[in-house]
């Protein structure tokens, strides 16, 4: 096993500041590989780990380049995941540098993915290595599942590469996914689930008609306007214990009509509603339409559809593993982070079906925004915690 730095490299994976500007210059915009996972590749293969990168595929979407990579024979396996694709950097002449530059200034590393989520995986990388350095006869694997789709349709990413692993018969006992969750500061909070997510389209069927003969129009956005309303009337609960209420947004209205002398025909709404633990797409789905067909009753025509989707509330419930968890975050940082299962959706929803999987990552302020960036003081928290984690995690499956 490399004690030091591969040949082909010209830095230590080891810290976790020069693996993130590495992967930063790596331009991998979804779908684009970028050579993040290349580097990846040659970085871990370095160090022991068997590498494969499976390509999944799909009609009507791009081919997608994924990694695999484990070291070690036995259980139990912890793994760690992530992504190096990163959303377009936008308007390049808004940035103050070159969002593939990876430049440093005032203790803060620039670029696309500093903090979501090449800086995340980076640190953890870097802390498995140090780890596997200075215990090559550690028992146990750890293994690592990077995706390339994330950002993307999340359809030729983590979910397959995790069907792909478990028909080769491997097995995971417990994930730390690198999603950057901290709202200020590294010790804010750990992330123990998610809410689901379901949109909706409603379109209003009117008659149309001049302003001036009513009578022989019927405006849809009387219907609209009652429709939205009766979705909005009442919580759809009360939340949880780990989980805030459910909550609807509408996101679109919309008539199409140019003229003002002219009661249009149509009128079209989409909503997406963030839910808890307490619902599943299907039984929200049915609440939907039950508060659309009682409030338009027989005068409103309306359609309603629902996009399909795969993110789903969960949890994973507080125990050992999360506690471990929190007690790295707090033994590095000084407080105990709260559990949390706030924000979007993450690749979390799929590896769930497999193992209990925590998020914790970096300070995320600036993700997917214009001089995204992030601390470098985070990072080497981040792989300080992560490396405590690999040490007390494998330390107590020894003395299990």
């Amino acid at each position: 096993m490399s004690q030091t730095t591969p040949a082909s490299l010209d830095f230590d994976p080891a810290d976790p500041v020069t693996l993130t500007q590495a992967l930063i210059r790596c331009p991998s915009v979804t779908p684009a590989e970028g050579g993040a996972l290349a580097l990846l590749g040659v970085v871990l293969s370095a160090e022991g780990f068997s590498v494969e990168r499976p390509v999944f595929s799909e009609p009507g979407m791009p081919d997608i380049e994924n990694l695999y990579a484990r070291i070690g024979s036995e259980g139990p396996v912890f793994v760690i995941a992530g992504h190096t694709d990163v959303v377009p950097p936008g308007d390049l002449t808004a940035w103050t540098r070159d969002p593939f530059s990876a430049e440093i200034e005032g203790g803060v590393l620039y670029g696309r993915g500093a903090c979501d989520m090449k800086g995340g995986l980076a640190a953890m990388v870097s802390a498995a290595i140090r780890y596997r350095r200075a215990n090559p006869d550690a028992p146990g694997s750890i293994a690592f599942l990077v995706t390339g789709d994330e950002e993307g349709p999340a359809v030729n990413g983590t979910v397959k590469l995790l069907d792909w692993a478990d028909r080769r018969g491997e097995r995971f006992d417990h994930c730390l996914l690198g999603e950057p969750t901290n709202p200020a500061a590294m010790s804010d909070m750990i992330k123990i689930g998610r809410r689901g997510s379901l949109t909706g389209k409603l379109t209003v069927q009117g008659i149309q008609g001049h302003v001036g003969y009513p009578h022989l129009a019927q405006n849809p956005i009387r219907g609209m306007v009652r429709l939205l309303a009766a979705l909005d009337a009442a919580p759809l609960d009360a939340g949880t214990e780990h989980f805030d209420p459910s909550n609807l947004e509408v996101t679109t209205l919309d008539v199409g009509n140019p003229a003002t002398n002219v009661i249009p025909a149509q009128a079209r709404a989409v909503f997406n509603i963030r839910f808890n633990d307490l619902w599943t797409p299907q039984t929200l789905a049915t609440e939907i339409e039950r508060r659309l067909r009682e409030a338009a009753g027989n005068t409103v025509r309306y359609e309603i559809s629902f996009e399909p989707t795969n993110a789903v509330a969960f949890l994973t419930q507080p125990g050992p593993f999360v506690a471990m968890v929190a007690d790295a975050v707090e033994a590095e940082t000084g407080k105990r982070p709260a559990l949390s299962t706030t924000g979007g959706t993450s690749d979390a929803r799929f590896i769930k079906n497999y193992c209990p999987v925590v998020e914790y990552g970096v300070v995320g302020q600036t993700m997917h925004q214009i001089d995204e960036r992030v601390a470098i003081a985070d990072l080497v928290t981040l792989e300080r915690v992560t490396h405590r984690l690999l040490a007390t995690y494998f330390a107590a499956a020894q003395h299990a």
